[in-house]
This record gives C-alpha cells, sequence and structure tokens, in this order.
C-alpha cells in the first residue's frame, strides 16, 4: 500500500455518473436556450382549451380511495338474534388482481436446512477464483482518481493488515442472498393417442305372433286370481319355525313381485279394449256412421238403434239404481247397484263403465249397503258423491286406489235415517269447498261439505205433510224421494214427496216453501230442471203420468198418460222440448213437444223378458245415444235415430239457427198457446 493514498468506498458509482451526466445536459438547456438547441419546439394543438392564468392557478382536489366499485353494498345476513334480515356495513374491499404461488424456502427454516444437507452446499467451500479474489470483491474494487489524477486501487477489507480475517489468515464465507434459490424446468413427453374398436355379434332375433281372444284374457285373469289367492293362505298358515317363514314370505314377495299382473295393467287394458272393438267392431261403426234411412218414410217417428250390452257377472241378482254421465270423458259412466225389494235387502255395488269396453267394468267398488243414487262432480270428474240404503253417503275418488271411499257419513256426523233418494253436486260454497245436497226417506234435506277428512253437515230444510215449521212434530214428517236444483239459480230446488206433491223451495228460506204443486197421486219417481227454459221442469210417478210444468203455475202444462208406471224420465241435452221415460214393461218413450204434443214420436221395447223392469234412464251429453238399466243389473245403450234428435230447419240463404235462445224460443212457443186462454178468460 502507498503511503498518503486516499481510500474512497462507492456503492453505486454508475449512479454517481448518471446524475452529473443529467446536471450537463441541464445547463446545456439552459445556456443553449432550452430545446431550441436541439432543433426541437412546442407543438399546440388546435383544438387546446385557452385558459386564464387564474384558472390555471386553480387547485382541483382530488381524492383517490381504495374502495373497490364493484363491491356489492347490499349484502344482508339473517340474524338469529333478531329474527329478520340486516344490511352488514362492513364490505370487503379487496380486489386481488394477480396472485401466483411461489416455491421459496426460507435458508434457516427447518426445511432450508434438510434441502441444504440434501445437495451438500453446507459442506463445499466457497470458490475462490485465481488471483486470491472472489467475484464480490472485484465488484467491490473500483478505479478512483484522486486529487493529483493518479488512480487509486480501493482495497478490500482483507488486504489490510489490522483486519480479523488478515490475523487469523481464513476467509469468511459470504452468501449472496439468505434464499437459497434455483429454478428448474422439465418436460414430459404426453403418449401418443390409441383408437381402440370392436364389434360385437348381433343378438339373433326370433318372430312371434299370436292371436288373444277374450277367453284367453279371462284365463290369464283366473290365474292370477288362484295364485293371490294361493299366498294369502300362505300368509294365514301358521309356522313353528321363524327362519321358516321367513324365506317362506321372502319366495312369495318375490313370486308376486315377478308375476304381479299390475305391473302392466295399462298395457292390458288398452290390449282388451282392441281385442274387444275388433270383436264388437259392427257395433263401433254402427255407433259413429249408421243412420237410419227409414226415418224418411215413417212420417216423423223414429227408433231406437241398440248397441252394447254391460252386464257384470259378481252384480247378478241386483238392479239398477242409478245411471249418470261423466261430463269431462263422454265415453264414461257410473252405475249404482242395490235392490228396490225393501224386505231383503243386502250388498251394493258402484261400478264404472266406457264405450271402449262393454265387457268388463274400469272401476270396481262393492258396497256393504245398496246404492240407491249418485251423481259424478261436473269440474272434478273423478269425485262421485253416492247414497246408500242405510242412510250413508259417501264419496269415492277414482284417483286413489282401494275399494273404499275418501268420505263417508256416520251416526255421529248425522247421517240420514232412511235410505237416500237423491244426491246432487252444488257449486263451491263460501269457503271454497266442494258440496252435495241428499234428500232422504227421514224427511230431511242435508248439505254435506267436504272438510278434510271428515263430512260436515247442514240441514237445509224439513219436509213435512203441512210445512216446515210442524216438522217437529212427530208423525207429520214427509217421505222425499227425488231432488233437484235450478240449473241457473243454484239456490232454487225442488223436492219430490212419496205423498205424490212437489215442493219448491229456497236455501235462504227454510221455514217454508215457496210453492207446493199438487202433482201425483203417488210417490214422485223423478223431478228435473229442464236444461234450456228456466220456468220448465219435469216429474214422473208410478200413477202412470208424465207432467210438466210450468213453476210460476201451479197446473200442470202437460201430462201424458202412459197406462204403466214410470220409472224413470230424463230431458235431452241438446233441445228443450225433448225427453225420454222408461216403464216397468220395458218399453222406451221418446217424446218430442215440437212435432207432437199429444204422445211420443217412439215407443220401443229394449228387453226380452216381460218380468224385465227398467229403472232408469240417462242421455249422453254430446252423443246421440241413450243408455237405461234394468232390474236384473243389466245396462243397454241405444241409438237415437235422426228423427228423434231433429234441430229447427233453417231458412234459405240464412244458416241454421243455435244456440239456447233458440231452443228457449222453441218451449216459450208451446206454452204461449197454453197460457192464452187463461189469460183470455176473466
Amino acid at each position: 500500500m502507498r503511503k498518503g493514498s486516499t481510500v474512497q468506498k462507492v456503492a453505486l458509482p454508475g449512479l454517481k455518473l448518471n446524475k452529473n451526466k443529467k446536471k450537463d445536459e441541464e445547463e446545456a438547456l439552459d445556456a443553449g436556450g432550452g430545446w431550441d438547441s436541439y432543433g426541437k419546439a412546442l407543438i399546440k394543438p388546435p383544438d387546446q382549451l385557452e385558459l386564464t392564468d387564474a384558472e390555471l392557478k386553480e387547485e382541483i382536489t382530488r381524492t383517490l380511495t381504495a374502495n373497490n366499485p364493484h363491491a356489492p353494498q347490499n349484502i344482508v345476513h339473517y340474524s338469529f338474534k333478531e329474527r329478520s334480515f340486516k344490511v352488514t356495513t362492513a364490505v370487503d374491499q379487496l380486489a386481488v388482481l394477480f396472485e401466483m404461488e411461489g416455491n421459496l424456502v426460507h435458508i434457516d427454516s427447518d426445511e432450508g436446512r434438510r434441502l441444504r444437507a440434501k445437495e451438500g452446499l453446507a459442506s463445499e467451500p466457497a470458490t475462490v477464483k485465481a488471483g486470491g479474489e472472489t467475484d464480490e470483491e472485484k465488484l467491490e474494487t473500483v478505479v478512483i482518481p484522486d486529487e493529483l489524477g493518479r488512480e487509486v486501487d480501493e482495497v478490500g477489507e482483507e488486504d489490510r493488515p489490522d483486519s480479523v480475517v488478515s490475523k487469523t489468515g481464513a476467509k469468511e464465507q459470504k452468501a449472496t442472498n439468505q434464499f437459497n434459490f434455483s429454478e428448474r424446468a422439465s418436460q414430459t413427453l404426453n403418449n401418443p393417442p390409441r383408437e381402440i374398436s370392436c364389434q360385437t355379434e348381433p343378438p339373433p332375433r326370433s318372430i312371434f305372433g299370436a292371436t288373444v281372444s277374450q277367453w284367453e284374457i279371462y284365463d290369464a285373469y283366473v290365474m292370477e286370481l288362484q295364485k293371490l289367492e294361493r299366498n294369502k293362505e300362505k300368509q294365514k298358515a301358521p309356522t313353528l319355525r321363524k327362519d321358516v317363514d321367513k324365506s317362506r314370505k321372502k319366495t312369495m314377495l318375490t313370486e308376486t313381485a315377478n308375476d304381479d299382473i299390475t305391473k302392466v295393467r295399462k298395457g292390458a287394458k288398452i290390449l282388451e279394449r282392441m281385442v274387444h272393438q275388433n270383436t264388437f267392431d259392427d257395433l263401433a261403426q254402427d255407433f259413429k256412421y249408421f243412420e237410419d234411412g227409414s226415418d224418411e218414410f215413417r212420417d216423423q217417428e223414429g227408433t231406437l238403434l241398440p248397441l252394447w250390452k254391460f252386464q257384470y257377472d259378481k252384480a247378478k241378482g241386483l238392479s239398477i239404481t242409478a245411471l249418470c254421465w261423466n261430463k269431462k270423458y263422454p265415453d264414461l259412466f257410473a252405475v249404482g247397484m242395490g235392490s228396490y225389494d225393501f224386505s231383503y235387502q243386502g250388498r251394493g255395488m258402484l261400478v264404472f263403465y266406457s264405450l271402449k269396453n262393454s265387457a268388463f267394468p274400469e272401476y270396481i267398488y262393492p258396497t256393504d249397503s245398496g246404492v240407491m243414487c249418485l251423481d259424478i262432480h261436473e269440474q272434478h270428474s273423478y269425485l262421485a258423491a253416492v247414497g246408500f240404503n242405510d242412510g250413508c253417503v259417501a264419496v269415492y275418488n277414482l284417483k286413489r286406489e282401494g275399494s273404499e271411499p275418501v268420505y263417508k257419513s256416520t251416526a255421529k256426523t248425522g247421517k240420514h235415517t232412511d235410505p237416500v233418494w237423491q244426491v246432487r253436486w252444488q257449486k263451491n260454497d263460501m269457503d271454497n269447498k266442494n258440496n252435495f245436497c241428499s234428500v232422504s226417506s227421514d224427511g230431511r234435506v242435508v248439505s254435506w261439505a267436504l272438510v278434510k277428512n271428515e263430512l260436515v253437515f247442514t240441514d237445509i230444510i224439513r219436509l213435512s205433510l203441512v210445512g216446515p215449521e210442524s216438522a217437529q212434530q212427530l208423525g207429520l214428517l214427509a217421505c222425499g224421494t227425488s231432488l233437484d236444483f235450478h240449473k241457473q239459480m243454484d239456490y232454487l230446488f225442488l223436492v219430490g214427496t212419496g205423498e205424490g206433491k212437489i215442493h219448491k223451495c229456497s236455501k235462504t228460506y227454510s221455514s217454508k216453501y215457496l210453492e207446493t204443486y199438487e202433482a201425483h197421486s203417488m210417490a214422485v219417481d223423478a223431478v228435473k230442471w229442464n236444461h234450456f227454459h228456466p220456468k220448465v221442469f219435469i216429474s214422473c210417478s208410478s200413477d202412470w203420468t208424465i207432467k210438466i210444468w210450468d213453476h210460476t203455475i201451479n197446473t200442470p202444462m202437460f201430462t201424458f198418460d202412459l197406462k204403466v208406471p214410470v220409472g224413470d224420465v230424463a230431458w235431452a241435452p241438446y233441445s228443450s222440448t225433448i225427453f225420454a221415460a222408461v216403464t216397468t214393461d220395458g218399453n222406451v218413450y221418446v217424446f218430442d213437444l215440437n212435432i207432437n204434443k199429444y204422445g211420443e214420436i217412439c215407443k220401443q221395447a229394449v228387453v226380452a223378458k216381460k218380468k224385465t223392469k227398467l229403472t232408469h234412464i240417462e242421455f249422453n251429453p254430446i252423443h246421440p245415444l241413450l243408455i237405461v238399466g234394468d232390474d236384473r243389473g243389466n245396462v243397454i245403450s241405444l241409438k237415437l235415430s235422426p228423427n228423434l234428435r231433429k234441430k229447427p230447419k233453417a231458412k234459405r240463404g240464412q244458416d241454421p239457427p243455435q244456440g239456447t235462445e233458440v231452443e228457449v224460443a222453441k218451449m216459450e212457443k208451446l206454452l204461449s198457446l197454453l197460457r192464452e186462454p187463461e189469460q183470455s178468460t176473466p
């Protein structure tokens, strides 16, 4: 080392040179007159805004916040303490723009020591380059000119004789970074894609064909019934060993699960209908296309064409006590079976038939007591209200499985004490609950509401021989046999009694009758309002007569004597002047007041045996079809000929008149002919 030499340490010499250079450039700019000395000039854009000195000196403060503009401000959380939703005030404003996981390990950590020991870095000495000077020491040695213009080398710490390193003679290992960082990259080879395909042999094919008859279907049902009976016997047989009993139950369950025909019930039903329609194809064709051409030569008289006959083997010995068509599905109708022989009362049955299959019912509901009446709900076509001989009323739901009704009245819930002769569905009440009304021989007219799982009853009126106010007196109760509600005014209804009287009543007045008609000399079997005219109703009785009434007049407008007891009567749904009736001698009568006001236009016997009595009749709501029931459990369908369903003729160049107004006018014209003589009398 030279004496008198000056040693200066400069950590960043390049930074100092850069500062001197920048200072020289600024001095040159000041001396040369700014940027013009370099050949540059400021260019002012033509659309630049001209500002005054005051505007230029004005300070505009802008506050920058670290809030996230996209952070939601309406986050709510449910507070279990206050039991309500509360707005969260603290919103997380942090927005992560970039995130990358690193693989740096601190050198003093346990993991860093393990890695260094694994790589052998701790045992290797620091590499020293030839000449006794490391790379770091070279960087620290900088040539600096002194004041006299001589170059002076910067001396490191180890060159000093008084340093600890020079005294001990050992060089300390320097770590350039306290982290041991290494970067490695590798690439794996991707396996080449391979395509594998295989081909199997097609399964063998076989063509199967067979014919199915009703007997084969019947045999299949019989075999299934025998299996079910055998399974019931096995369940009843006691077993001593529990294991044997469990194994037998398992085998029975597997057999029933595998062989149960209910799994293919829908397919079997469709197949059965197809077989039935193929078997009775001539009847199906007649129902759809046949029109009796001989009506043109019969002088306005018509005929009835017999079609399907519905009978059920297990219902033999029962009489048809009720018929009702389904308004939503015009091919489906319900049949109530019981007995009119009150000396012997036994079981009953409720069955549903379809025109698509007359061989077997669609639904079967056996009952302990005979069915006396029924009615199907107009909107909810799966609900059927039924009245029984023992005084109970029930509601069946076709959607439910099983043979039991969903609602049934009991002695606790106000059931009738005598047979129920008529039930009629009503519009929903004020609570929007389904309800229906019933009439019985005990003199009560009751409204039943469907509430949850029970029927709630309300007495509308009590019939009596004198008036409702005397109904409480013993021995004066009248016997109700028929019931019907007005088509437009649902509060107005008619009640036929066993004494032959017809009472016009209202739901709002339960203390008296609005009107009483001395209608018949025997029990009123049926009373029904006209579908079109709001004033007309019809009644029939076992006194051989059918009478048509205007409810504003006490005397009948038309009276027809058939010389034989009349079982039932029904208005046609397509005309206000056509109605039909059945008698106990097996004849069906069809009347059209617009054609003949004095007698029938069709009288036809539809049963073979003379002792067979016809009990009920109903018109199909859409098709020109009648169904009649007898006392032997049979239902016969009849098609009306063209003369029995005539419509008003249209004038030349005009469309045929249609609608309710035309039918009302047609009936009103007939009634006016009968009213005029009465009005002209003083």
